[in-house]
């Protein structure tokens, strides 16, 4: 560019000089000059001119470009100077709005300011068709928790289940049931510490708390869930983790003490066994403990993922429960179980497990068993690149219970149960369930085979 810009400035000077010269000589001097030597000149001379022509317009584009920046630049001091006018304004009125109010009142405002509220919860709708039965939609179900947080370490949550459900045979209708599924108060003492009391999902096991609902893979619960644990408890609970090293691995844990199960018609009939009746009130209304004491329980569980393998671990529980169940207090129901889970990746998933329980009553004792376990296979799996595969998981099921009525004697109740079936996942929190159930059974009460239909929403 200098170069360039030195060159226009001596172009006058030369043409000058060249022309002086031209007149400066002789005219036979000048006549001595040869065409080719004047036509290489004036090419010299052209191509200067045209040097020079470029020359200025590449000087009036940087010009204008120059007056471009300068004016953007002009237009961006003027945009901060209005942000930073804007920012001042506004912390000034912050400012003037907090010494105009009051200061907050103690305790009261403080736990206004920081509880908050949340709802959640699922909701099921089902067809089932028996086999020799006419098909039906059994029934609708929502289930809502609510979640309230009162301050950091205070907590509050309920649920709630509303079941619209065809009537038995020979009635007309529908019925609509409204029961509370659990209430608790929750009170973390500290990292590793949590006090919960009220009517609590009991650790018998991780079913109830973890797998109840749309939660659970199939659209009914294991035959020994119902048959022979209490789901909930009315008393207090300790429960909490303790982490293990690195890769979170960590031990969890939970002791409790609930009223338990009790007698439904007062007597230590084994067949009056209520797993959920003792709520500290009789049948005729009046306060008073059904039994002389409370019932005790608790679970002992570990949780081992595999380092550097995400989603494959291993889960293995122990938990228990023991305590009177007859009214005069003679006599004691005590259930063990035993609880796992294993992840083999996003896509596998196994997990089962086993009950047994016993009381005794005037008749003898009443041992009863059951267990359940079941897979699933995510066909995402596969990687193909099909429609609707990557949104299907294919389940299975075999759960049993075994009731053995008076020990000394012959008599047992068995029934087995295998299920498979289908989840379509519309989302993550939207599935189309369904399954068939093949029963074999000695129990008159038990169903037969049957297929269920399920919608599902969890929120």
């Amino acid at each position: 560019m200098k170069t360039i810009l030195q060159t226009g400035r001596w172009l006058p000077g030369l043409l000058a000089a060249a022309g002086i010269l031209g007149l400066a000589l002789p005219t036979g001097a000048r006549g001595e000059v040869s065409d080719a030597d004047f036509n290489a000149l004036k090419e010299m001379v052209q191509k200067l001119g045209e040097q020079m022509q470029n020359l200025q317009q590449t000087n009036l584009l940087e010009k204008q470009q120059h007056d471009q920046d300068m004016q953007q630049l002009q237009q961006l001091q003027q945009k901060l100077a209005e942000t930073q006018q804007i920012a001042t304004n506004a912390e000034q009125k912050t400012i003037e709005a907090a010494q105009a109010q009051p200061l907050p009142r103690q305790p009261i405002d403080e736990a206004t300011v920081n509880r908050s509220f949340m709802l959640v919860g699922d909701a099921e709708f089902q067809y089932v068709k028996q086999s020799g039965q006419n098909g039906t939609f059994l029934q609708a179900d929502f289930a809502p928790i609510f979640l309230y947080r009162a301050e950091d370490n205070i907590l509050f949550e309920a649920g709630f289940d509303t079941t619209l459900q065809n009537n038995s045979p020979n009635s007309s209708g529908y019925t609509t049931t409204f029961n509370l599924s659990f209430a608790q108060l929750d009170y973390v003492m500290n990292d590793y510490v949590t006090l919960a009391a009220g009517e609590l999902l009991l650790p018998l096991g991780t079913y109830s708390q973890r797998n109840a609902g749309w939660l659970n893979k199939f659209p009914d619960d294991p035959l020994m869930v119902d048959a022979l644990l209490p789901e909930t408890g009315v008393g207090a609970e300790l429960l909490g983790a303790v982490p293990l090293g690195d890769y979170g691995k960590y031990i969890n844990y939970s002791v409790y003490g609930v009223n338990g199960p009790s007698s439904s018609d007062g007597t230590q009939n084994p067949g009056a066994l209520d797993l959920g009746g003792n709520v500290g009130t009789t049948s005729s209304g009046q306060n008073a403990n059904l039994h002389t004491d409370p019932s005790g329980g608790g679970r002992l569980g570990i949780f081992l993922p595999i380092p550097y393998k995400p989603h494959y671990d291993f889960e293995l529980g122990v938990s228990g429960q023991s305590g009177q169940w007859d009214t005069l207090g003679d006599y004691l129901w005590t259930a063990g179980v035993l609880d796992a889970a294993l992840h083999l990746g996003p896509n596998i998933e196994v997990k089962g497990e086993f009950v047994e329980t016993q009381y005794g009553s005037d008749q003898g004792l009443t041992r009863q068993q059951g267990w359940y376990v079941q897979t699933g296979y995510k066909l995402a799996g596969l990687n193909l690149e099909v429609p609707f595969i990557n949104n299907t998981e294919l389940v299975g099921r075999y759960d049993t219970v075994l009731n053995a009525y008076d020990q000394g004697s012959s008599t047992f109740y068995n029934s087995r149960r295998t299920s498979v079936g289908f989840i379509y996942y519309f989302t993550s929190a939207l599935l189309f369930e369904g399954d068939y159930e093949f029963y074999e059974s000695n129990d008159p009460g038990q169903f037969s085979n049957q297929l269920i239909l399920q919608l599902s929403l969890g929120f």
